[in-house]
């Protein structure tokens, strides 16, 4: 499966990535690639819907943190939404879910919010 990742502004500010295949030790580049443009360019607010994300593996894992570890780094957040199956079960195996506020019903949070850490 092709795995892809798309952004676009949202309204008042923030970006929101769309992840679609599978996140993992070969795919995993390409998101922290377009993380690094996007934190370059001065984005500090990015919501990552996995809504149809598949698979994501520790690798993938990782590049999510390190994603809000880069945007926190000028007071900014990653989170994540819209994680369903076995997505959903390896960040709550992991409790990444916790500490980056995801949850399959996770509403898309405003531009001013933070991210709830549990």
């Amino acid at each position: 499966m092709t795995f892809t990742v798309t952004h676009e502004e949202r309204d008042g500010g923030g970006t929101h990535l769309r992840l679609v295949g599978e996140l993992d030790m070969s795919t995993a580049p390409a998101l922290n690639a377009v993380i690094d443009r996007l934190v370059a360019a001065g984005e500090r607010r990015l919501l990552v819907d996995l809504g149809e994300l598949t698979f994501c593996d520790s690798t993938g894992i990782a590049a999510l943190v390190r994603g809000d570890n880069r945007a926190a780094v000028d007071g900014g957040w990653l989170r994540v939404t819209g994680a369903t199956g076995s997505v959903q079960r390896v960040l709550s195996l992991t409790g990444i879910d916790e500490v980056l506020g995801c949850g399959p019903d996770t509403p898309l949070p405003g531009v001013a919010d933070r991210p709830v850490m549990g």
